[in-house]
């Protein structure tokens, strides 16, 4: 059996270079967000593979910090390496260097959507079907997506709101807060991928059900009153705080740049609309902490 060789070393001088490895499907929004990294002066880099990393940072961090962060993209071309992703990472931050990894993922159908728009080919389809194609890169990029620091799904997202989350998310790590993302979403559509943590709201009264409620949504003040007003409502948020709590300290002793929280009801635009307002005020109340609140589902018929 051959052994795997040893990565380059790290440069003592890399120990300020912050480093992601951008990468995820075809189609779910690479070159998206790298341009919105290249917005916020990231030194950006594509196909890159990974024993090239450490000369880039190398390079890097000798250009007087004027560069201080490198983003490589990478994707299905360079999967040879996969196999060594694993022992290659542990080295590099075993060495001091800090790399993160951020995946993007959507579904096979928002997938499928998006290559027939622009009337391409995924680059595996080769003769065979465009779902065989995304199945194929799913099973390549499975080890890489398992190594990930940050995951995306970006099925919802349009490309303004992807680049608005990669903002979120990257846009201030200098600033050492633990950047928590509270959203709200429908079980109808889907449990969101990207989530942390999970919470379920359906236990409490169902606001659609009210014939005066129904056309209303969980940002206005009748149906804020009336999920409020539940015993159950307010319980539960104290409780599910102080679980958030113990969960927070953590993250932020692991060095954790970011958290999501998902809140969710049947259809996503009531019960979840109220109790993910209410919670990201309440975390918004933490030091350390930059909280964003946004709603999946609202605009949904």
């Amino acid at each position: 059996m051959t052994e795997t060789p040893a990565p380059p070393a790290v440069d003592a001088a890399a120990d300020d270079v912050e480093v992601l490895l951008l990468t995820g499907m075809s189609g779910a929004g690479r070159s998206t967000a790298a341009n919105a990294l290249e917005d916020m002066d990231w030194y950006v880099v594509d196909n890159l593979p990974l024993q090239m990393i450490p000369p880039l940072v190398d390079l890097v961090a000798r250009a007087d910090g004027s560069l201080p962060k490198v983003a490589v993209v990478t994707d299905v071309r360079t999967r040879q390496m996969f196999s060594e992703l694993k022992q290659t990472l542990t080295a590099y931050r075993a060495q001091g260097l800090n790399i993160k990894v951020l995946f993007l993922d959507a579904s096979d159908e928002a997938l499928v959507r998006r290559f027939e728009s622009v009337r391409r080919p995924h680059p595996l389809q080769g003769e065979g079907t465009l779902t065989g194609g995304i199945s194929e890169e799913r099973r390549a990029l499975a080890p890489l997506r398992d190594q990930s620091d940050i995951l995306i799904d970006t099925s919802d997202f349009n490309v303004h709101q992807l680049r608005a989350r990669v903002h979120s998310l990257l846009g201030g790590c200098n600033d050492h807060r633990l950047r928590l993302t509270v959203q709200s979403f429908g079980f109808k559509y889907g449990a969101p991928v990207d989530a942390d943590h999970m919470a379920d709201v359906r236990f409490l009264p169902n606001p659609y059900w009210i014939p005066e409620l129904r056309r209303h949504n969980g940002t206005e003040e009748p149906v804020r009153d009336f999920v409020l007003g539940q015993d159950a409502a307010l319980t539960f948020l104290d409780r599910y705080l102080g679980a958030l709590d113990v969960v927070i300290e953590g993250y932020k002793r692991e060095n954790r740049s970011h958290m999501t929280v998902a809140i969710g009801c049947t259809g996503g635009k009531h019960r979840s609309v109220v109790m993910s307002e209410m919670l990201g005020r309440r975390l918004a109340e933490r030091p350390d902490t930059s909280v964003t609140v946004r709603h999946r589902d609202l605009g949904r018929e």
